[in-house]
């Protein structure tokens, strides 16, 4: 977890007067007690109203808001840019999420950012748009990737022949027209790329045990590894 996004979290934790023990803030965010104190230090220095102690807990006065959220141009840009981007290439539930996010960041933006967001000159164009039972897909190869679930897939090759893999999702990938499937296929017991447009069915199995060598990790350090030049 990135350190902002820690410090948020115990913003969160400690809002409504709720007193908090450093070792509870610890457990929920997986850290340690002189992590969380160190932060509250910060908290406190950077002007959040956090009061208690060691030993005693911790508790934040009531009416305290976060600061508005401040972009640059390039992260504005970037923002937009990447939600217009989902918008019409990703799974239907990301589109929406990808909306409404922005949304959510323009309602806290200050005036003079909000029109940079909306003069973003950058838009996502297709001749060939993808059909809703494609953006489906997305979604729930995404969410089988997220929650390891084993897939049973119905895959047709380039003539058209199908076959019937039992595949672990290890990540999802977009090559400008074509999604793909990375995977761990249990038949050639071996990674294996499978298009998105040639998935007939796709059904959970149950899930399945992380594993670090049958991993997204373990691919592109496969992968790396393989087309490294040869040492002289």
């Amino acid at each position: 977890m990135r350190r902002a996004d820690r410090l948020f979290r115990i913003v969160q934790a400690l809002r409504g007067g709720r007193l908090r023990t450093a070792r509870q803030l610890a457990e929920a965010l997986e850290v340690s007690e002189r992590t969380i104190y160190r932060d509250i230090v910060d908290l406190q220095a950077s002007g959040v109203p956090v009061e208690g102690a060691s030993g005693y807990g911790y508790v934040m006065a009531d009416g305290y808001e976060m600061p508005p959220l401040m972009f640059s141009r390039d992260e504005v840009v970037a923002l937009v840019a990447g939600a217009r981007l989902i918008r019409a290439f990703g799974g239907l539930a990301m589109a929406q999420a990808a909306e409404e996010a922005l949304v959510k960041i323009a309602a806290v933006l200050p005036e003079a950012e909000r029109h940079r967001a909306d003069a973003v000159k950058i838009h996502a164009l297709t001749t060939e748009p993808l059909s809703d039972e494609t953006r489906a897909l997305i979604d729930r190869l995404e969410a089988a990737t997220d929650a390891r679930n084993r897939m049973e897939l119905a895959y047709r090759d380039a003539e058209g022949a199908e076959t019937l893999r039992i595949v672990r999702p290890l990540g999802l990938g977009f090559w400008g027209k074509v999604w793909t499937l990375l995977a761990w296929c249990e038949m050639r017991e071996d990674f294996r790329m499978f298009r998105l447009d040639r998935i007939a069915r796709a059904t959970p199995q149950g899930t399945f045990r992380p594993d670090p060598s049958i991993s997204l990790a373990a691919y592109l350090d496969r992968e790396r590894r393989r087309r490294a030049p040869p040492e002289p």
